[in-house]
């Protein structure tokens, strides 16, 4: 692991515990089963187990001739290997005390090897097996015990949690993988969303996954509604390797198309319903999309950018969204309702090649035009799975989200972790703090997550009585101001743990589990090669913010992004995948998020890029020049100042600046304040100096669009 100069090496801290390090588990191989194949060792993405022997050379029946080892302080606590034995020869015991653990693994000097540590957050005793001296050693395990305990384990769903590492041996493949939650000759990456979904429809089919509003749906129907579109979206001319833009709000028929989409090998555009004007249709047409389905109440949006569009589009509209609510249906469109009264819902026979896009999901643009981060279909489930597992979520957890599923929070995050361990998601149309934790409590929420300024929104909403009657079991935040963390948990009575990542990240990711200090993001498992570097690539010291770095390897860490090279090269290319966020490091290694390096801001919960909102000012004919910044804002976001230096010739007023902008941009994108200049500073290459103008904040002569 790479770290900062001056800072401690974990394992000098003993006084500090993170969920990479808290070791409240032992997991154990079964003499009496384990075959000696090797095939832990192989899998392990961290390489903490060591074999003598890889699995090419396994053969039925031969005698224990390897020695598997493992090593502690590089176990990532991913589970591939609980999940990839075949014999069913590796199990689990967890604990709530690090300090427990440390005091039994002093009490069994006599633990034979093969044996290694897993660590993960503590699990509920109804779930895994009570804490059991017999487990600490396989001698004295019997084989019907352990292999009891093992299939147990396996039923929790946590499984198929890693490993990329290519199975040249079809065989092997086979034998290894048809006893990993039914999977058949497909490594964990090569896993997809739409194989978790139809798996988890022939295990689990009456189980609820979907609840929305009063509907609720089992696995089984949304895989049968997703076939039913999949028939749909191929008789529109969809299939291998074309594209299908989702323009809308939350619903039920929003992951229809998701799922139905991939069924066929196409790839899926979620599109953000607040866009309008040249945002939206520099999406639809950079894209490459061929069908675009939206709801009805976006349909105008549609038409009056539909003269951009430089290829033809075929229009599907949500006609069902719209009849609930009694909206008229343009005539001229097709109707989603179709997909459901017209076609089979039988899987449609075809399928996708694991090395093509299933999505591209799109960045607000913070350096310029909006940005298409390439996701395929063996590069897409696996470390969210992963996180499922390392966040101990349960099937019988009810996962609540109500922000946009055009996002990778609730369609990559939450859609797939429930997925993952077959719990029950539960979806809101759109979020509201008045109605957050009527919620919450209607459908028995036990884990939600946070983003942006919701934890402040809601510590804002007036106290009650019962603002702690809930189930939930824990909240994950994305940026919790850090004197709000005790506040929150003591109100609502929930456990909150503090999150780090980015849809663009490269699937890294920073936990705190309430373990590190409170608005710390946590600590970066020691497995991971991270810098925080200045803007000429130089380490910083501790206490020095830094832009924070991971190794790209050539298997995994590198992003992607749709007909973009240099910007692809320039996120990850040189080997370190550049977050473009500034963190600072304190000696015990625990890292503070300070901000962007770049000139974006994040307001509602949104990405907004500071060059797109000055280009379409800069559409106005009123308007010379513009800068936009963010100042601070009392919801622990940012709120947004444009700056503007008008024509010699021309007038115009802050409010219809306002008005101009908002029918062009996304309500989070209009900014609050309005400031007008008669010069801007500048740089010697008359470029505008916004540094300037940010430590001038709020003057008196800014407009406030609320105090109006």
């Amino acid at each position: 692991m790479t770290t900062q100069p001056g800072v401690k090496p974990w394992t000098k801290i003993p006084d500090y515990f993170d969920a990479a390090e808290m070791t409240t588990g032992i997991l154990a191989f079964n003499e009496e089963t384990c075959r000696r194949c090797g095939i832990c060792s192989f899998i392990c993405p961290a390489r903490s187990i060591k074999s003598d022997r890889g699995p090419m050379k396994w053969k039925e029946g031969m005698p224990w001739l390897a020695t598997v080892a493992p090593d502690v302080t590089n176990c990532i606590a991913c589970g591939c290997c609980l999940a990839a034995c075949p014999e069913g020869a590796i199990t689990i015991e967890r604990w709530f005390n690090p300090g427990y653990f440390y005091q039994r693994l002093s009490q069994t000097s006599d633990l034979v090897y093969p044996k290694c540590y897993l660590s993960t957050d503590p699990a509920p005793a109804d779930t895994w097996p009570a804490p059991d001296p017999d487990m600490l050693s396989p001698r004295y395990g019997s084989r019907e015990k352990w292999g009891m305990r093992a299939n147990r384990l396996r039923m929790t769903g946590n499984v198929i949690l890693g490993g990329s590492r290519f199975f040249l041996n079809e065989a092997l493949r086979g034998r290894l993988f048809s006893t990993v939650n039914g999977f058949l000759s497909k490594t964990p990456s090569d896993i997809s969303w739409t194989d978790l979904l139809e798996e988890n429809a022939r295990r689990v089919p009456d189980k609820p996954f979907l609840v929305y509003q009063n509907e609720s749906y089992t696995y089984r129907q949304v895989d049968e509604q997703a076939n039913r579109m999949a028939r749909f979206l191929l008789a529109l001319g969809g299939g291998q390797g074309s594209g299908v833009g989702i323009l809308m709000r939350n619903s039920p028929r929003f992951l229809d198309i998701f799922f139905g989409a991939q069924k066929i090998g196409m790839y899926v555009v979620p599109i953000n319903p607040e866009l309008k004007g040249d945002g939206l249709a520099y999406i639809i047409n950079h894209s490459d999309i061929d069908l675009l389905v939206a709801d009805a109440e976006l349909a105008d949006a549609v038409r009056s950018v539909a003269d951009r569009f430089e290829q033809r589009k075929k229009i599907i509209v949500n006609d069902i969204e719209a009849e609930a609510r009694g909206m008229a249906v343009p005539e001229t469109m097709d109707r989603l309702s179709r997909a459901y009264a017209d076609f089979s819902p039988q899987h449609p026979g075809t399928g996708y090649r694991p090395e093509d896009i299933c999505m591209i999901m799109y960045t607000s643009g913070t350096t310029g035009p909006p940005k298409g981060v390439v996701y395929r279909y063996n590069k897409t489930s696996v470390r969210l799975m992963c996180l499922a597992a390392h966040l101990m979520l349960r099937p019988s957890d009810t996962y609540y989200t109500p922000y946009a599923l055009c996002h990778g929070n609730a369609l990559l995050a939450t859609t797939t972790m429930t997925m993952g361990v077959r719990a029950t998601m539960a979806l809101a149309r759109k979020f509201s703090a008045s109605r957050f934790w009527e919620d919450v409590r209607r459908h028995r929420a036990t884990v939600f997550n946070t983003i942006g300024s919701i934890i402040p929104i809601l510590m804002k909403q007036p106290e009650k009585p019962d603002d702690a009657d809930n189930h939930v079991r824990f909240v994950t935040s994305s940026g919790c101001p850090p004197e709000m963390w005790g506040p929150f948990e003591k109100r609502f009575g929930v456990k909150l743990y503090e999150a780090y990542g980015a849809i663009d990240g490269g699937g890294k990711g920073i936990f705190n589990f309430g373990t590190a200090p409170a608005g710390s993001l946590g600590r970066i498992p020691r497995v991971v090669n991270y810098r925080l570097v200045d803007d000429r690539g130089r380490d910083v010291p501790v206490g020095v913010p830094g832009e924070l770095l991971f190794e790209a390897k050539k298997t995994s860490g590198r992003v992607e992004y749709y007909k973009n090279p240099a910007a692809s090269r320039k996120k990850s290319g040189d080997g370190w995948l550049h977050t473009g966020d500034l963190v600072k490091q304190d000696i015990n290694g625990f890292l503070y998020f300070v901000g962007r390096n770049t000139e974006s801001m994040r307001k509602g919960g949104e990405n907004v890029s500071a060059y797109e909102v000055e280009q379409v000012i800069m559409d106005h004919p009123a308007v010379e020049e513009a800068a936009v910044y963010a100042v601070p804002s009392d919801l622990a976001e940012d709120d947004i100042l444009a700056a503007v230096r008008l024509v010699a010739t021309k007038t115009l007023t802050p409010e219809d600046l306002i008005a101009f902008l908002s029918d062009r941009l996304a309500r989070f994108a209009v900014p609050r304040y309005i400031r007008f200049m008669d010069e801007f500073p500048k740089t010697s290459s008359h470029r505008i100096i916004k540094g300037v103008l940010e430590k001038e904040g709020i003057t008196d002569d800014t407009f406030d669009a609320q105090q109006a």
